[in-house]
C-alpha cells in the first residue's frame, strides 16, 4: 500500500490573519471503513476524490504557482497494548516551524502543531480509520506494518505575481500507510542530479526540494534500482542524501557516519534517533562529511532513514557503472538491529525509555 491517497473523513485546518491563528476541524463524506471497502472501485475512488477537494480554498496561490509551501511527515502506530502513538512529534513541531520561518511565513506554534495532529488521529480513530496491532508484524520486524500516516502542510493565500506568502493556512490530514519501499531489490544508485545546493532551501521541508528528488529516483527505479543517493553540489564527492531520507554507513573500523547537517542537509527526526541510540551503544557515531570514494573503500553497512523509511538497509550501491555491495548484499547486523530497536520502540514492543511516544488513544 504505502502511502494511500484515501485520506480520512476528519480534516483539520488552521488560517493566520490579522496577526493570529484560527482553528477548524472538519467532517468529510464517509460510509464506515468496511462499507467503503465494499464499495465499487469507481464509487469509492468518487468518495475518495471527495475528500481531497475543498472547494473554497484559492486555486491560484503562491503555493500552486511557485511551489511556495512546506510541510511534514509524522505517524501514529499502534501499539502492542493497545491504542495509537505518535513519534516524537514535538520533532517535527519544532522543524515545521522552522521550515515556516525559513520561506518567511509567520511560523505555526508548536503548541497548535501537537493538538492538531494527536487531535486529528483520535478523532478519525473514534470513527473507525485507524489500523490495529497484528502480532505478525513482529515476525518481519514491521516492514510490511500500518500505521497513521499525519501530513501538516502549508497552503498560501491568494495570489499570482512571484511573492512570498503572509496569511498561510495549515492544513493537517491522515492517511494509511504502510511499507515505503516496495519488496525486491535494495540497490541504490549515485545520481547525476543535484538535490541541494548552498544557501538554498535543502535545509527546509519544502515542497519543491521534492521534484528533483522524484525525477532522481524514478530515473534510478527505471534503470532497476530502488533509490538514488545525491552527492554535493561543489564537490560533487560527499554524500548527501537519499531521494527522500537520510543516510548511514558503518564502516569496516566500526564508525558509523552520517553526513554532518548544513543548509543541503534536511535535519530527519529518523536520523537524530538513530544517532542516539547508536551513541547509547557505545558505538562511535560521527556527523561529519564522508566522501563517495570512502564510501567504496571502507562502508560495510548501508542503510537510509526516515519517518517513511525507518532504518531501510540497502545491498549496494552503484556509482560511475562500479557497484559495491554491502554486507554482501545481506542486512548487516548493526543495521538489523537499529531498525528492529526503533520499530520495536515505535510500536510498543520495547520499552520507551526515552519518552519519545505520545499517546493518542
Amino acid at each position: 500500500m504505502a502511502f494511500a491517497l484515501n485520506t480520512y473523513p476528519i480534516t483539520y485546518r488552521a488560517k493566520f490573519s490579522g496577526g493570529k491563528w484560527s482553528e477548524e476541524y472538519f467532517e468529510k463524506p464517509h460510509k464506515t471503513p468496511e462499507e467503503e471497502a465494499a464499495m465499487s472501485e469507481r464509487d469509492r475512488a468518487a468518495l475518495e476524490n471527495s475528500r481531497n477537494c475543498y472547494n473554497d480554498m484559492p486555486l491560484v496561490n503562491y503555493t500552486s504557482q511557485y511551489g511556495l509551501a512546506c510541510f511534514e511527515g509524522l505517524k501514529a502506530l499502534p501499539q502492542k497494548n493497545g491504542g495509537l502513538a505518535v513519534f516524537r512529534p514535538e520533532r517535527n513541531a519544532s522543524r515545521f516551524a522552522r521550515s515556516m520561518e525559513g520561506l518567511r511565513m509567520p511560523p505555526f506554534p508548536e503548541d497548535l502543531f501537537l493538538k492538531s495532529c494527536v487531535e486529528t488521529v483520535k478523532r478519525n480513530e473514534k470513527l473507525g480509520f485507524a489500523p490495529r496491532y497484528k502480532s505478525e508484524w513482529e515476525k518481519n520486524s514491521f516492514v510490511t506494518a500500518d500505521s497513521v500516516y499525519i501530513r501538516p502542510f502549508t497552503v498560501s493565500e491568494s495570489g499570482i505575481g512571484v511573492n512570498l506568502c503572509a496569511e498561510p493556512f495549515v492544513m493537517v490530514i491522515n492517511t494509511p500507510v504502510s511499507a515505503y519501499f516496495s519488496s525486491g531489490t535494495s540497490d541504490a544508485v549515485v545520481s547525476n542530479r543535484i538535490r541541494a545546493t548552498p544557501n538554498g532551501t535543502g535545509w527546509i521541508k519544502a515542497c519543491s526540494n521534492y521534484v528533483i528528488s522524484a525525477l532522481a529516483k524514478s530515473e534510478a527505479m527505471s534503470a532497476g534500482f530502488l533509490e538514488c543517493v545525491f552527492l554535493d553540489a561543489v564537490h560533487r564527492k560527499y554524500v548527501e542524501e537519499g531521494s527522500s531520507c537520510n543516510i548511514f554507513f558503518l564502516l569496516k573500523s566500526g564508525e558509523l557516519v552520517t553526513p554532518e547537517l548544513s543548509d543541503t542537509i534536511l535535519p530527519g527526526i529518523t536520523r537524530a534517533s538513530i544517532i542516539e541510540l547508536a551513541r547509547d551503544r557505545g558505538v562511535k557515531t560521527s556527523e561529519r562529511k564522508i566522501s563517495i570514494d570512502e564510501v567504496i573503500e571502507d562502508a560495510k553497512e548501508c542503510f537510509v532513514s526516515g519517518t517513511a523509511a525507518g532504518a531501510t538497509p540497502l545491498a549496494s550501491l552503484t556509482y560511475q557503472n562500479r557497484k559495491t555491495v554491502f554486507n554482501s548484499g545481506k542486512t548487516g547486523e548493526f543495521t538489523a538491529e537499529i531498525r528492529d530497536t526503533i520499530k520495536g520502540i515505535q510500536y510498543g514492543v520495547l520499552p520507551d525509555t526515552k519518552g519519545w511516544l505520545v499517546p493518542v488513544v
